[in-house]
């Protein structure tokens, strides 16, 4: 037989989690990071599954991977020593970036550095403008001079980004071909592969981002791909995409940048699963790991998209305080408020949690390896709401006392409350904190999250989600079958897909069809070569999108496009379709005004089935639980003797009366007092809030 068992591994900041599935079923596990040298956690818990559920390597047929590393490497500033190459006269651009003060009334306003200083920003001589035509040709000698000099400066990458390279791309492709010759060593990107598209400082921004991480991220793939084969699988490796996708390792060498986000990617695809398979139109994604939580709206089982996102805000809530990457990428807000979270009084006198992380390395103060401020899986700890013996899987054992005095200790002792209450506190930050995020992402998105239904997971999710529900006012959550390796678990959920975007002003008053398409063709050429490299003989499925605006404006919204050579008549439809976007944003159209193209987006993907749908449960007797553990209870402010339930022991349909755990190997479900819980046909916990209107589905 052909091998048929498929492989998802997620690297988080505190846990890789590991995940294989076979006919038979589903095989997980979590194991600490190993941060210094991350393939050593991957291949740790790729041997225990493998060993728990009794495959062998060779049955493996595909491994699909998701990590923080690139995103980390850009927060934390410890990417390769990067250069960049761009037009005479335009060094400073990549710090001057925008030139707007995105926080008004702050004298003292931090702005990101860029990831090149003004010492590794080089300039030549070259001009194309805006349709592509060379003002001034490229001085190629004096690339080759820079190139010979860069290595003896410490530089292993180089970013190329020239004036209107996105028009026309000659003068850095000849540029990136320079370098290369007289500097073969270093790592070379261009900002016309990367972000072909118009705006200079987001192009040069993305460009410079991919040179920081790409020398870092091709020897982690070069050595996960070494190890994965010394363990005897040989398999293809994806990557996971900020966007939804998988992309063949070969390509993310080139592009890591498009793995910024390919965790909580994983999370929101599993989401969409959840909401399909549970018939739910509208759902709040909430993936809450151990060093951030992500939130993500989804609408008709399909989460947000968008091509534009900001890496290592300044200021945590505020746009325009992070530098920003043109990618595709799956929309959602992202804060530190995971499970290894620190929490301290601030300066005010109040408890403070993030948005800096314990990580696996010391770890929160319960792990016992060498942690000493408390975190918030301190306090699940202090409250009882995590058994000891069973965290993660029975791998990682905690120490409750080293807890309960760390909280005692940073927070109790400061506010003057008793352990539990301090405990408690930290808690209620971190939730509030959560509940802010879902509210300010909602709201700017011009919708509601009360009528929704929260889909949790993540190791730390199921813990919170109850409160987080209470505080947002949702009356339904979802907890799906593998929650405390949900991200993984989504990998195996996604397509093989690659998006290619082109910036191309077009009027519609005045569409050169001819050109039009002809591009277009080039798009779908070059994304039918990256997907088929993965999938060589899959059905595909295209979409294509434009991005429109008023003449005049400044900002452009996002069109849909038929997936088809177009024609004269076209113009109509799309004058059409722009006018219903518009007006669905701003209530209004703006009659007798021309609309213009700036961009256009192919994206090309694997052809995904929709999942079987099944029931909400009924409620149908009640479960029996297994015993019972002493829980702090926020209702009642005090511990009460709270029923704990094993997840793989409830009964369809049996029904958990709150407050209640459900516990399992890599995560807990707390079931507040205000719940009932009940499990599903295909083993989802589905608590819904008594005396209080159900979400619509």
């Amino acid at each position: 037989m052909p091998p048929s068992a498929r492989l998802a591994v997620d690297i988080g900041g505190t846990f890789t989690d590991v995940v294989v599935e076979t006919t038979d079923g589903r095989t997980t596990t979590k194991v600490l990071t190993t941060p210094r040298a991350p393939e050593v956690g991957v291949i740790e818990g790729i041997r225990r599954v493998l060993q728990v559920g009794a495959i062998a390597p060779a049955d493996i047929a595909i491994v699909v991977h998701g990590t923080t590393l690139a995103t980390n490497a850009i927060i934390e500033r410890k990417g390769a020593p990067t250069a960049l190459i761009t037009t005479d006269g335009f060094r400073d651009s990549v710090e001057m970036a925008l030139e707007n003060r995105f926080e008004q009334y702050d004298l003292y306003m931090d702005k990101p550095p860029p990831l090149v200083p003004r010492d590794r920003r080089f300039t030549v001589i070259e001009r194309v403008d805006a349709r592509g035509r060379v003002l001034r040709p490229l001085d190629e000698a004096a690339v080759a001079a820079l190139a010979e000099r860069l290595p003896a400066l410490g530089i292993a990458s180089v970013a190329v980004g020239f004036l209107h390279s996105y028009a026309n791309p000659e003068h850095e492709r000849r540029a990136g071909a320079i370098v290369a010759r007289h500097a073969p060593g270093l790592a070379v990107t261009l900002s016309s592969d990367v972000c072909p598209e118009i705006r200079e400082y987001d192009r040069l921004s993305t460009a410079c981002a991919n040179a920081y991480v790409q020398p870092l991220m091709a020897s982690y793939l070069a050595r996960l791909a070494d190890a994965l084969k010394d363990e005897g699988i040989g398999c293809p490796l994806f990557l996971m995409q900020s966007g939804g996708g998988l992309l063949t390792v070969e390509m993310a060498i080139r592009q890591p940048i498009r793995l910024v986000e390919s965790g909580p990617a994983g999370g929101a695809i599993l989401a969409g699963t959840v909401a399909e398979e549970c018939g739910l139109d509208r759902v709040l994604s909430y993936d809450m790991g151990g060093t951030t939580a992500k939130i993500c709206l989804i609408d008709d089982g399909r989460p947000e998209t968008a091509r534009s996102f900001e890496v290592g805000r300044v200021y945590r809530f505020l746009k325009g305080s992070g530098l920003p990457l043109r990618i595709p990428v799956i929309e959602m807000v992202e804060i530190g408020a995971g499970g290894g979270s620190i929490a301290r009084i601030d300066a005010l006198g109040r408890i403070a949690v993030g948005p800096d992380s314990a990580g696996s390395e010391p770890g929160p103060v319960c792990y016992a390896r060498g942690g000493t401020e408390p975190t918030v899986t301190d306090a699940d700890v202090v409250m009882g709401r995590v058994d000891p013996a069973r965290f993660a899987g029975g791998k990682v054992r905690l120490d409750p006392a080293a807890a309960e005095t760390a909280v005692a200790a940073s927070i109790g002792a400061a506010l003057d409350l008793d352990v539990a209450h301090a405990a408690h506190g930290i808690a209620e930050i971190v939730d509030e904190n959560m509940a802010n995020a879902a509210r300010v992402h909602a709201i700017e998105r011009g919708k509601a999250v009360a009528d929704r239904t929260l889909v949790a997971f993540g190791g730390a999710a199921p813990l919170h989600a109850g409160r987080l529900a209470e505080k947002l006012g949702i009356a339904r959550i979802v907890v799906p079958s593998g929650a405390g390796v949900g991200s993984a678990i989504g990998f195996l959920r996604a397509p093989v897909s690659y998006e290619v975007v082109r910036s191309h002003y077009a009027r519609l008053s005045a569409l050169d069809l001819g050109a039009i398409n002809a591009m277009l063709d080039e798009m779908a050429a070059e994304a039918r070569s990256v997907v088929r490299l993965g999938a060589p003989a899959a059905e595909l499925t295209e979409r294509r999108q434009i991005s429109m605006r008023y003449v005049g404006q400044g900002h452009e919204i996002v069109v849909a496009l038929p997936a088809r050579r177009l024609v004269a008549s076209d113009a109509a439809l799309l004058q059409a379709a722009f006018d219903d976007a518009y007006r669905h944003l701003y209530a209004r159209t703006i009659a007798g005004h021309e609309a213009e193209i700036l961009s256009w987006t192919l994206n090309l993907s694997t052809t995904v089935a929709p999942p079987a749908r099944v029931a909400m449960p009924r409620p149908n007797g009640a479960a029996v639980p297994a015993g019972e553990r002493s829980v702090f209870d926020p209702s009642r402010r005090r511990h009460v003797a709270m029923p704990v339930h094993r997840r793989d022991a409830i009964a369809e349909g049996a029904l958990v009366r709150g407050p209640a755990l459900i516990v399992e190997d890599e995560t807990t479900t707390v079931v507040p007092a205000a719940f009932d819980a009940t499990v599903n046909a295909i083993g989802y916990i589905v608590m819904t809030r008594r005396g209080g209107s159900e979400a619509t589905p």
